[in-house]
């Protein structure tokens, strides 16, 4: 081939190459060669995510991460920041993997990538046992409602919500304002309901599951209302395909294979992996 010749094959070539991105399959050789999966995920989110009575993490993402690592024959490590950080994206080589009850919001989905839904759970409003008449958000304008800060539940107050989900139903909004209080951590801001209606909190936003799980506990709270259903999917960092596509493969043949129902009918009680 001639001088020409080459000039015009590399310029040809050269929007294929620009079209791949530059990490591409990184984080799958790098999982491959390391044998250790990194995954992040919240600290105190029961039933998915806690501290057993050994200090250890347990529940039901706890256990979906771990049959991701199992089924790729790697060891697991597990890390808990901040929602906020886990959400920001960008996590280079910090982390792989996010089985941490993640909705894909349209922020989200600018940072993070989606390979595959391993759950289902609606949204729901909770407030405290002793408050006999809400049982709609429409009643709580201006009122103050906890949030765990960055959740998709921040977003769904702030009236801002847009899932970014196949076949995903976008929330409505049949409320006025409301005063937005942001948490670190949702089992404070549960702790602030049951101080009592208005003491702290008017009521708060979580997951129909974690609401139940600590309704379970003692009676102080009660589910209000459904606000919308809720997604929830595997989060990994942007733009690797090639990681996205094994991700995608394992935690389909662990839906094929019944262990996810297996894991939700342990911590929920039912199947909520369909």
């Amino acid at each position: 081939m001639n001088k020409q010749g080459l000039i015009n094959t590399a310029a040809a070539l050269l929007p294929l190459l620009l079209a791949v991105p530059a990490h591409a399959g990184t984080t799958l050789d790098r999982v491959s060669n390391s044998g250790e999966l990194r995954g992040v995920l919240l600290e105190s989110y029961p039933p998915f995510s806690f501290l057993n009575s050994k200090n250890q993490l347990d529940g039901f993402d706890v256990d979906v991460v771990k049959a991701v690592a199992k089924k790729l024959n790697v060891k697991l490590k597990l890390d808990t920041p901040s929602w906020e950080v886990i959400a920001a994206g960008k996590w280079g080589k910090r982390w792989d993997i996010c089985i941490c009850s993640m909705t894909p919001t349209r922020e989200a989905a600018q940072v993070l990538d989606f390979p595959v839904i391993y759950y289902k759970s609606p949204a729901v409003l909770v407030v405290n046992a002793s408050d006999k008449h809400t049982s709609s958000i429409k009643t709580l304008d201006g009122k103050k409602i906890g949030v765990q800060q960055g959740a998709s539940y921040e977003r769904y107050l702030q009236k801002t919500l847009k899932i970014e989900a196949p076949g995903a139903v976008q929330p409505s909004f049949p409320f006025s304002k409301v005063n937005i209080a942001t948490y670190d951590n949702e089992e404070i801001i549960f702790q602030d309901l049951a101080l009592g209606t208005g003491k702290r909190l008017d009521a708060l936003v979580s997951n129909l599951n974690t609401a139940n799980e600590r309704i379970a506990r003692g009676g102080k709270f009660r589910v209000a209302a459904t606000l919308y259903a809720e997604p929830n999917w595997v989060a990994v960092d942007k733009g690797d395909a090639q990681w996205q596509a094994r991700v995608k493969q394992v935690v389909t043949e662990l839906k094929q294979d019944g262990t996810l129902a297996a894991i939700s009918r342990k911590w929920i009680g039912s199947d909520i992996t369909q």
